[in-house]
Protein backbone atom coordinates (compact mmCIF):
# COMPACT_ATOMS: atom_id res chain seq x y z
CA UNK A 1 0.00 0.00 0.00
CA UNK A 2 2.74 2.27 1.17
CA UNK A 3 4.65 1.95 -1.72
CA UNK A 4 2.51 3.77 -4.36
CA UNK A 5 2.07 6.77 -1.92
CA UNK A 6 4.88 9.56 -1.29
CA UNK A 7 6.18 9.79 2.40
CA UNK A 8 5.87 13.33 4.00
CA UNK A 9 7.31 14.53 6.69
CA UNK A 10 4.31 16.14 8.27
CA UNK A 11 0.89 16.81 6.90
CA UNK A 12 -1.42 19.32 8.17
CA UNK A 13 -4.74 18.56 8.21
CA UNK A 14 -6.41 22.40 8.26
CA UNK A 15 -5.60 25.27 6.61
CA UNK A 16 -6.74 28.10 9.13
CA UNK A 17 -4.30 30.58 10.59
CA UNK A 18 -2.45 27.51 12.70
CA UNK A 19 -2.36 25.44 9.69
CA UNK A 20 -1.32 28.10 7.45
CA UNK A 21 1.81 29.30 9.87
CA UNK A 22 2.49 25.10 10.58
CA UNK A 23 3.46 24.62 7.00
CA UNK A 24 5.35 28.04 6.98
CA UNK A 25 7.38 27.14 9.53
CA UNK A 26 7.40 23.08 8.49
CA UNK A 27 9.67 24.90 5.69
CA UNK A 28 11.90 26.60 7.94
CA UNK A 29 12.69 23.34 9.43
CA UNK A 30 13.63 21.59 5.85
CA UNK A 31 10.52 18.97 6.09
CA UNK A 32 8.81 17.98 3.58
CA UNK A 33 5.03 19.23 4.17
CA UNK A 34 1.58 18.58 2.78
CA UNK A 35 -0.95 20.85 3.62
CA UNK A 36 -4.71 19.34 3.19
CA UNK A 37 -8.05 21.33 3.98
CA UNK A 38 -11.49 20.39 3.32
CA UNK A 39 -12.76 23.30 1.33
CA UNK A 40 -11.88 24.77 -1.45
CA UNK A 41 -9.43 27.57 -0.05
CA UNK A 42 -7.74 28.19 2.87
CA UNK A 43 -8.51 30.51 6.25
CA UNK A 44 -10.39 28.67 7.92
CA UNK A 45 -12.97 30.21 10.08
CA UNK A 46 -11.80 33.90 9.36
CA UNK A 47 -13.23 32.60 5.62
CA UNK A 48 -16.38 33.99 7.57
CA UNK A 49 -15.65 37.72 8.38
CA UNK A 50 -13.43 38.91 5.92
CA UNK A 51 -14.57 42.48 6.26
CA UNK A 52 -13.54 42.61 10.02
CA UNK A 53 -10.53 44.66 11.25
CA UNK A 54 -8.43 42.64 12.67
CA UNK A 55 -6.03 44.70 15.18
CA UNK A 56 -4.51 42.55 17.46
CA UNK A 57 -1.70 40.54 15.72
CA UNK A 58 1.66 41.54 16.48
CA UNK A 59 3.22 44.11 14.23
CA UNK A 60 0.80 44.06 11.92
CA UNK A 61 -1.27 46.94 11.92
CA UNK A 62 -4.92 47.08 11.12
CA UNK A 63 -6.12 45.24 8.31
CA UNK A 64 -9.30 43.49 6.83
CA UNK A 65 -9.67 39.94 7.39
CA UNK A 66 -9.38 38.68 3.82
CA UNK A 67 -5.61 40.79 3.75
CA UNK A 68 -4.32 38.78 6.40
CA UNK A 69 -5.58 35.54 4.75
CA UNK A 70 -4.08 36.41 1.30
CA UNK A 71 -0.55 37.25 3.52
CA UNK A 72 -0.63 33.89 5.64
CA UNK A 73 -1.42 32.06 2.58
CA UNK A 74 1.31 33.84 0.53
CA UNK A 75 3.82 33.16 3.85
CA UNK A 76 2.55 29.51 4.12
CA UNK A 77 3.57 28.79 0.23
CA UNK A 78 7.23 30.13 0.63
CA UNK A 79 8.53 26.75 0.93
CA UNK A 80 6.30 25.20 -2.03
CA UNK A 81 4.42 22.29 0.39
CA UNK A 82 1.92 20.61 -1.12
CA UNK A 83 -1.55 21.83 -0.52
CA UNK A 84 -4.51 19.61 -1.04
CA UNK A 85 -7.92 21.30 -1.35
CA UNK A 86 -11.87 19.84 -1.22
CA UNK A 87 -10.56 16.36 1.62
CA UNK A 88 -12.01 15.84 4.82
CA UNK A 89 -9.94 13.43 6.46
CA UNK A 90 -11.58 10.93 8.18
CA UNK A 91 -9.11 7.74 8.84
CA UNK A 92 -5.54 7.21 10.50
CA UNK A 93 -4.01 3.74 9.97
CA UNK A 94 -0.73 3.52 11.64
CA UNK A 95 1.78 0.98 9.82
CA UNK A 96 4.11 -1.45 11.40
CA UNK A 97 7.23 1.31 10.81
CA UNK A 98 5.15 4.08 12.86
CA UNK A 99 4.29 6.16 9.99
CA UNK A 100 0.50 6.99 9.55
CA UNK A 101 -2.07 6.98 6.43
CA UNK A 102 -4.20 9.23 6.13
CA UNK A 103 -7.89 8.67 4.16
CA UNK A 104 -10.08 11.39 3.18
CA UNK A 105 -14.23 11.13 2.36
CA UNK A 106 -13.00 10.90 -1.06
CA UNK A 107 -11.06 8.08 -0.65
CA UNK A 108 -7.64 9.01 -1.64
CA UNK A 109 -4.68 8.58 0.95
CA UNK A 110 -1.36 10.36 2.28
CA UNK A 111 1.48 8.98 3.72
CA UNK A 112 3.42 10.95 6.62
CA UNK A 113 5.90 10.75 9.69
CA UNK A 114 3.72 12.86 11.47
CA UNK A 115 0.77 14.80 11.77
CA UNK A 116 -0.49 18.32 13.15
CA UNK A 117 -4.25 19.09 13.51
CA UNK A 118 -5.26 22.46 13.24
CA UNK A 119 -8.98 21.74 12.45
CA UNK A 120 -10.41 24.33 14.78
CA UNK A 121 -13.87 23.29 15.48
CA UNK A 122 -14.25 20.67 12.38
CA UNK A 123 -16.27 21.51 9.71
CA UNK A 124 -17.90 24.70 10.30
CA UNK A 125 -21.79 25.48 9.44
CA UNK A 126 -23.65 28.06 10.00
CA UNK A 127 -26.14 28.06 12.68
CA UNK A 128 -29.55 29.53 11.17
CA UNK A 129 -32.37 31.55 12.12
CA UNK A 130 -34.86 28.71 12.84
CA UNK A 131 -37.91 30.31 12.20
CA UNK A 132 -40.41 28.62 9.36
CA UNK A 133 -40.19 30.54 6.47
CA UNK A 134 -36.97 32.18 6.95
CA UNK A 135 -34.73 30.55 4.22
CA UNK A 136 -36.50 32.27 1.73
CA UNK A 137 -35.36 35.53 2.09
CA UNK A 138 -31.97 34.09 2.30
CA UNK A 139 -31.41 35.25 -1.52
CA UNK A 140 -32.36 38.95 -0.69
CA UNK A 141 -31.86 40.59 2.61
CA UNK A 142 -31.17 37.53 5.49
CA UNK A 143 -27.72 37.69 5.95
CA UNK A 144 -25.22 34.82 7.70
CA UNK A 145 -21.80 36.63 6.95
CA UNK A 146 -20.99 40.42 5.82
CA UNK A 147 -19.00 40.25 2.79
CA UNK A 148 -19.17 43.88 2.09
CA UNK A 149 -20.56 46.97 4.24
CA UNK A 150 -21.14 49.19 1.07
CA UNK A 151 -24.79 47.44 0.92
CA UNK A 152 -26.07 48.36 4.23
CA UNK A 153 -25.34 51.98 3.56
CA UNK A 154 -28.55 54.08 4.55
CA UNK A 155 -30.23 50.91 5.11
CA UNK A 156 -32.03 49.51 9.33
CA UNK A 157 -30.08 46.85 10.22
CA UNK A 158 -30.88 44.59 12.30
CA UNK A 159 -28.48 42.08 13.82
CA UNK A 160 -29.66 39.03 15.63
CA UNK A 161 -26.87 37.67 18.17
CA UNK A 162 -23.90 38.39 20.60
CA UNK A 163 -21.26 37.24 19.84
CA UNK A 164 -17.77 38.78 18.91
CA UNK A 165 -18.64 38.69 14.91
CA UNK A 166 -22.12 40.95 15.93
CA UNK A 167 -20.13 43.09 18.04
CA UNK A 168 -17.67 43.17 15.46
CA UNK A 169 -20.40 43.82 12.24
CA UNK A 170 -22.28 46.56 14.72
CA UNK A 171 -19.40 48.45 15.52
CA UNK A 172 -18.51 48.68 11.27
CA UNK A 173 -21.85 48.94 10.31
CA UNK A 174 -22.68 51.90 12.42
CA UNK A 175 -21.13 54.72 10.90
CA UNK A 176 -22.82 53.19 7.32
CA UNK A 177 -26.15 52.01 7.74
CA UNK A 178 -28.99 54.57 8.97
CA UNK A 179 -29.84 52.62 12.23
CA UNK A 180 -28.62 49.49 13.98
CA UNK A 181 -30.07 47.43 16.10
CA UNK A 182 -28.53 44.40 17.92
CA UNK A 183 -31.26 41.85 19.30
CA UNK A 184 -29.50 39.12 22.02
CA UNK A 185 -30.87 36.79 24.20
CA UNK A 186 -28.75 37.96 26.72
CA UNK A 187 -27.39 41.06 28.66
CA UNK A 188 -23.48 39.65 28.40
CA UNK A 189 -21.94 39.87 25.30
CA UNK A 190 -19.07 38.48 23.16
CA UNK A 191 -16.36 39.63 21.98
CA UNK A 192 -13.03 41.94 23.27
CA UNK A 193 -13.84 44.17 26.14
CA UNK A 194 -12.73 47.24 23.81
CA UNK A 195 -15.23 46.41 21.28
CA UNK A 196 -18.29 45.54 23.72
CA UNK A 197 -17.52 49.09 25.29
CA UNK A 198 -17.61 50.99 21.75
CA UNK A 199 -20.83 49.70 20.60
CA UNK A 200 -22.44 50.44 23.69
CA UNK A 201 -21.73 54.07 23.79
CA UNK A 202 -22.28 54.37 19.88
CA UNK A 203 -26.10 54.94 18.29
CA UNK A 204 -26.44 51.02 18.02
CA UNK A 205 -29.71 50.33 19.43
CA UNK A 206 -29.05 47.01 21.82
CA UNK A 207 -32.68 45.08 22.89
CA UNK A 208 -31.68 42.09 25.27
CA UNK A 209 -32.52 40.02 26.46
CA UNK A 210 -34.95 39.58 23.26
CA UNK A 211 -35.22 37.48 20.41
CA UNK A 212 -36.51 37.61 16.95
CA UNK A 213 -39.78 35.50 17.02
CA UNK A 214 -41.76 36.54 13.33
CA UNK A 215 -40.72 37.57 10.34
CA UNK A 216 -43.05 40.03 7.87
CA UNK A 217 -43.09 40.03 3.87
CA UNK A 218 -45.75 42.01 2.02
CA UNK A 219 -44.15 41.28 -0.87
CA UNK A 220 -42.87 37.87 -0.35
CA UNK A 221 -39.73 38.33 -1.47
CA UNK A 222 -37.44 40.52 1.27
CA UNK A 223 -38.35 41.15 4.94
CA UNK A 224 -39.94 44.26 5.97
CA UNK A 225 -41.01 43.96 10.09
CA UNK A 226 -40.09 41.48 12.36
CA UNK A 227 -41.59 40.84 16.14
CA UNK A 228 -38.93 40.68 18.93
CA UNK A 229 -40.05 39.46 22.11
CA UNK A 230 -39.00 39.89 26.06
CA UNK A 231 -37.43 36.65 26.81
CA UNK A 232 -38.56 37.48 30.69
CA UNK A 233 -42.02 39.25 30.34
CA UNK A 234 -43.10 38.22 27.18
CA UNK A 235 -43.49 41.57 25.69
CA UNK A 236 -43.21 42.27 21.83
CA UNK A 237 -42.28 44.95 19.66
CA UNK A 238 -42.50 45.16 15.57
CA UNK A 239 -39.24 46.69 14.31
CA UNK A 240 -39.02 47.85 10.70
CA UNK A 241 -35.67 46.61 9.10
CA UNK A 242 -34.05 46.38 5.67
CA UNK A 243 -31.58 43.86 6.54
CA UNK A 244 -31.19 41.32 8.80
CA UNK A 245 -27.49 39.83 9.45
CA UNK A 246 -27.86 36.51 11.52
CA UNK A 247 -24.86 35.33 14.21
CA UNK A 248 -25.80 32.87 16.36
CA UNK A 249 -22.47 31.28 16.20
CA UNK A 250 -21.09 27.77 14.47
CA UNK A 251 -22.63 23.99 14.38
CA UNK A 252 -18.99 22.11 13.81
CA UNK A 253 -18.42 18.29 12.95
CA UNK A 254 -15.00 16.83 13.61
CA UNK A 255 -16.55 13.82 11.38
CA UNK A 256 -14.21 10.34 12.08
CA UNK A 257 -11.79 12.07 13.94
CA UNK A 258 -12.99 11.88 17.36
CA UNK A 259 -12.61 7.78 16.80
CA UNK A 260 -8.88 7.96 16.62
CA UNK A 261 -8.44 8.04 20.69
CA UNK A 262 -8.01 11.52 21.11
CA UNK A 263 -8.08 12.53 24.64
CA UNK A 264 -10.62 14.90 24.07
CA UNK A 265 -12.78 17.26 25.80
CA UNK A 266 -16.23 18.93 25.20
CA UNK A 267 -15.02 20.97 22.32
CA UNK A 268 -10.85 20.56 22.22
CA UNK A 269 -8.18 17.94 22.13
CA UNK A 270 -6.18 18.01 25.25
CA UNK A 271 -2.34 18.11 24.78
CA UNK A 272 0.74 18.96 26.56
CA UNK A 273 2.50 21.77 26.49
CA UNK A 274 4.63 20.62 24.27
CA UNK A 275 1.46 20.22 21.81
CA UNK A 276 1.62 16.69 21.65
CA UNK A 277 -1.58 14.73 21.60
CA UNK A 278 -2.08 11.27 23.05
CA UNK A 279 -1.29 9.52 20.23
CA UNK A 280 2.64 9.24 19.05
CA UNK A 281 3.69 11.50 15.92
CA UNK A 282 0.26 13.18 16.18
CA UNK A 283 0.42 16.70 17.14
CA UNK A 284 -2.80 19.93 17.26
CA UNK A 285 -2.12 23.20 16.97
CA UNK A 286 -5.06 26.68 17.52
CA UNK A 287 -8.51 26.53 18.30
CA UNK A 288 -8.54 22.80 18.50
CA UNK A 289 -6.37 22.37 21.04
CA UNK A 290 -6.24 23.18 25.28
CA UNK A 291 -3.55 23.58 27.78
CA UNK A 292 -2.70 25.51 30.92
CA UNK A 293 -1.85 28.88 29.59
CA UNK A 294 -4.11 28.44 26.06
CA UNK A 295 -4.76 31.69 24.61
CA UNK A 296 -7.63 31.85 21.72
CA UNK A 297 -6.65 34.48 19.76
CA UNK A 298 -4.79 33.85 16.22
CA UNK A 299 -1.45 35.60 17.24
CA UNK A 300 -1.40 32.71 20.08
CA UNK A 301 -2.02 29.89 17.10
CA UNK A 302 1.22 30.81 15.63
CA UNK A 303 3.14 29.85 18.44
CA UNK A 304 1.05 26.76 19.09
CA UNK A 305 1.89 26.54 15.55
CA UNK A 306 5.33 26.36 15.88
CA UNK A 307 6.01 24.36 18.87
CA UNK A 308 3.85 21.57 17.02
CA UNK A 309 6.22 22.10 14.58
CA UNK A 310 9.35 21.48 16.51
CA UNK A 311 7.72 18.69 18.65
CA UNK A 312 7.36 17.08 15.09
CA UNK A 313 10.73 17.52 14.03
CA UNK A 314 12.34 15.84 17.45
CA UNK A 315 9.84 13.48 17.05
CA UNK A 316 11.28 12.40 13.78
CA UNK A 317 14.92 13.00 14.73
CA UNK A 318 15.79 13.49 18.38
CA UNK A 319 19.10 15.23 17.84
CA UNK A 320 17.47 17.67 15.95
CA UNK A 321 17.55 21.13 16.76
CA UNK A 322 14.98 21.96 19.62
CA UNK A 323 13.79 25.26 17.45
CA UNK A 324 14.16 26.82 13.74
CA UNK A 325 16.88 28.77 13.39
CA UNK A 326 15.25 33.00 13.47
CA UNK A 327 14.89 33.68 9.62
CA UNK A 328 17.94 36.43 9.96
CA UNK A 329 19.94 33.35 10.30
CA UNK A 330 18.16 31.14 8.40
CA UNK A 331 19.63 29.48 5.61
CA UNK A 332 16.86 28.63 3.91
CA UNK A 333 16.31 32.12 3.34
CA UNK A 334 19.41 33.31 1.82
CA UNK A 335 18.52 32.54 -1.85
CA UNK A 336 14.96 34.29 -0.31
CA UNK A 337 16.57 37.08 0.39
CA UNK A 338 19.17 37.90 -3.00
CA UNK A 339 15.89 37.49 -4.79
CA UNK A 340 14.32 40.42 -2.80
CA UNK A 341 18.02 42.45 -3.33
CA UNK A 342 18.65 42.11 0.14
CA UNK A 343 22.72 42.20 0.64
CA UNK A 344 24.43 40.29 3.37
Amino acid sequence: MTEQLELYDVTIIGGGPAGMYATFYSGMRDMKTKLIEARDKLGGRMLFYPEKMIWDVGGVTPTLCENLIRQLEEQARTFDPDIVFGQQIQKMDRQEDGTMILTSSTGERHWTRTVIMAIGYGIYKTAKLELEGADRYEVTNLHYTVQELEPFRGKHVLISGGGDSAVDWANELEPVAKSVTVVHRRDKFGGLERNVLRMKQSSVRLRTPYAVEKLYSRNGESIEQVTITHLETGDSDILDVDAIIVNHGMKSDFGQILEWGLDMGEWHANVSEKLETNLPGVFAAGDFVTYGSKLHLIAGTFTDAALAVNSAKLYMDPAADKVAYVSSHNSRFKEKNKALGVVE
